[in-house]
């Protein structure tokens, strides 16, 4: 039994090797123990409703099916090409709603930057930082959008008795989407969220002051997720940090 679990050990090793030397392509374990620990975390704290805030083509909502998540997942995307693609991916899922509008700290119009990434485009200016990293992050377009605050519409989705979790991934306008939530967040459990080192977008604050103001909010960091580098320099750009509030 030991030589065959040795043996079956090699061969992987054998053909991983071969997909790295030889296509370029890296096999890994899937789910991550990143991935595995955001599903734990979920679980241990009953989430039954995810507020997808920033959904471009619904990558994150995906990304939690696959994961075994089965709770009601609502995402909003302002881009009108994005919102048809997340339109489609979500279309057979019952349970995934999706909203063509933007989540920030005021109701009405807005005009957002469009990326020729698509998931870089952003409300704020970018900084040098941002296509000095990234340069298929650069803006090409503009858009008008439509943009509304948490509170304005959180009675409309249907909350009530529900244990809800914010991910939040606006390209630096995540303290925006804050500010028009202040009266929601106390019927909120737990919030995911990107969070800068090196600020990519004008405005954007740092790492220290968001985890300051969500501290001062009731939630803890919990966990935190990998996220943008800068590719030429391995320097850590930005994170997801993960935050609850106590039980």
């Amino acid at each position: 039994m030991n030589k065959l679990i040795h043996n079956n050990k090699s061969t992987l090793l054998k053909i991983k090797r071969f997909f790295n030397t030889a296509l370029g392509i890296e096999i890994t374990k899937y789910p991550t123990d990143e991935l595995s620990r955001r599903i734990a975390l979920l679980k241990h704290h009953n989430i039954d409703v995810i507020l997808d805030i920033g959904a471009n083509i619904g990558q994150y909502g995906g990304d939690m099916r696959n994961l075994g998540f089965t709770g009601e997942i609502i995402s909003f995307e302002p881009m009108k090409k994005a919102f048809k693609k997340l339109e489609k991916n979500a279309s057979k899922d019952a349970n995934w709603k999706v909203y063509n509008y933007s989540l920030g700290e005021r109701d009405g119009q807005a005009t957002i930057n469009i990326a020729k990434n698509s998931v870089s485009s952003s409300l704020l200016e970018n900084l040098p930082q941002l296509t000095d990293s990234a340069p298929e992050a650069k803006f090409i377009e503009k858009e008008t959008i439509e943009i509304r605050k948490l509170d304005s519409i959180f009675e409309d989705l249907n909350l009530k008795n529900k244990t809800v979790y914010l991910k939040i991934d606006t390209q630096g306008y995540e303290e925006m989407v804050l500010l028009g939530a202040e009266k929601s967040l106390d019927l909120v459990k737990g919030i995911q969220i990107e969070m800068a080192f090196v600020p990519s977008y004008r405005g954007t604050i740092t790492f220290d002051k968001m985890k300051t103001k969500l501290n001062n909010l009731g939630f803890h960091l919990l966990a935190i997720e990998n996220g943008f580098y800068d590719k030429k320099t391995g320097k850590q750009l930005e994170v997801d940090g993960v935050f609850y509030k106590n039980k």
